[in-house]
């Protein structure tokens, strides 16, 4: 087994064997220590012993030993550990027949995404916890996608785990009448972690398929909990939609391909269609027009052009002008200067950009800078323009983005010179 889906698999089954633990014993922090110490432990043997007939069984196993012998290490929990090793039914420590899914595993993920988005917790602490519980990120691949150091993330998950049980959290499904309070917690977190995945902020990766493929998945175990919810749905069909484009967003060379030159017969046409069903039924029936329903209507529009000429721009600037409304954000504003762009002309984009350049959160930005520089190429103010895309390649974090910036910077360039 190649190096990568080693890895996914072990990504894959994490959160199930977190799931597994915490309904047993029901302990965020010590369960999610073993758990890592059991993918550590897989991570040494499978690549010399080969990968068991039933890894999550195997993990459980591992994990199961691994937070029996933190109780016996505990002389405080002592005499409490003989219970916990009674409780222990035998068949747990035996792994299943390779062919029996883990049981529950679909309804443990959803618990544990409820868990990780407790009410106790503060919005990054949620973010952090799913990105570790359910996302499989190790803490120095969280503290990079925040820019902090590795140690400030190890305590933010921490006391995360720590705030959790202290608020003496359950590992069962939150009550009917909480559910909907909670939902927006976990949708902002899915929104996020499917981010993350899509664009990694950092390092050599321009995206990672695993984060978007859990987040997605999740997505569909909520929107099945919340049919009847046009956020919920909004947020699966702007998943879909932009999980589509994912194979044409890099040429065979792992180079970035921007939207308007992306190959579109390698979209994915089944989520395309999928997507656009779902947003397309969310919005002829929603009540509360919501800016998950709205960024993927806007996502539909792209995904229905058949090349980017044919794309509705005056469909595109209208929803944005509608998303600024009900969710104003800087992102959405930079979306807006590139559909204004489109529709009347770059100069009244850049007018728009400028608007943005006093924001505090865009002002070091790599994208603000980026629809700037492309803004300025296309208006022939070549010298702004290349200023522009070096100055975006600076702030750019995520190595396949930061090339492909700088090449732009270096084409401009060698236009000068000729």
């Amino acid at each position: 087994m190649s190096p990568e889906p080693f890895e996914d698999l072990l990504r894959h089954l994490a959160p199930q064997v977190l799931a597994a633990l915490m309904r047993r014993y029901g302990r965020f922090d010590a369960c999610e220590d073993a758990v890592q110490e059991a993918l550590l432990a897989a991570a040494v043997q499978w690549p010399e012993e080969g990968v068991p007939a039933n890894p999550y069984g195997w993990l459980v196993t591992v994990a199961t030993r691994r937070f029996t012998d933190w109780v016996r290490s505990d002389a405080a929990r002592r005499r409490r550990e003989d219970a916990d090793l009674l409780a222990t039914p035998p068949s747990l420590l035996v792994a299943a027949p390779a062919d029996e899914p883990p049981a529950g595993a679909r309804d443990d993920s959803l618990t544990l995404l409820f868990l990780c988005c407790h009410p106790s917790l503060s919005p990054s602490s949620q973010v952090a916890l799913t990105l570790r519980a359910m996302g499989g990120l190790s803490t120095a691949e969280i503290a990079r996608a925040y820019f902090v150091p590795e140690a400030t993330m190890a305590q933010r998950i921490s006391r995360a785990k720590q705030t959790v049980r202290r608020a003496g959290a359950r590992f069962e499904p939150p009550p009917a009448a909480q559910r909907a309070e909670r939902l927006t917690a976990v949708l902002h977190v899915l929104y996020l972690m499917f981010n993350e995945g899509y664009a990694v902020t950092a390092g050599p990766e321009l995206q990672r398929h695993d984060l978007t493929a859990e987040a997605v998945r999740l997505a569909r175990l909520v929107h099945r909990l919340f049919p009847d919810d046009g956020e919920v749905a909004g947020l699966l069909a702007l998943m879909l939609l932009t999980e589509a484009r994912r194979d044409a967003r890099t040429d065979a060379a792992g180079a970035l391909v921007a939207l308007s030159d992306q190959d579109r017969s390698r979209w994915d046409r089944d989520l395309v269609a999928e997507g656009v069903a779902l947003v397309t039924a969310t919005l002829a029936r929603t009540r509360a027009l919501g800016p998950y329903q709205l960024q993927a209507a806007i996502a539909a529009v792209h995904d229905e052009a058949p090349r980017a000429e044919d794309t509705d721009w005056p469909q595109v600037l209208a929803l944005y002008e509608l998303l600024e409304r009900v969710a104003p954000n800087p992102m959405a504003t930079l979306g807006r200067a590139v559909a204004v762009a489109m529709v009347h002309a770059p100069a009244a984009g850049l007018a728009v950009v400028a608007e943005l350049e006093a924001d505090e959160r865009m002002a070091r930005h790599h994208r603000l800078h980026a629809v700037r520089a492309h803004l300025l190429e296309t208006a022939g103010r070549s010298p702004e323009a290349l200023d522009a895309y070096r100055a975006a390649a600076r702030y750019a974090t995520n190595l396949p983005e930061r090339r492909y910036l700088e090449l732009r910077a270096a084409k401009l360039a060698d236009a000068f010179t000729k």
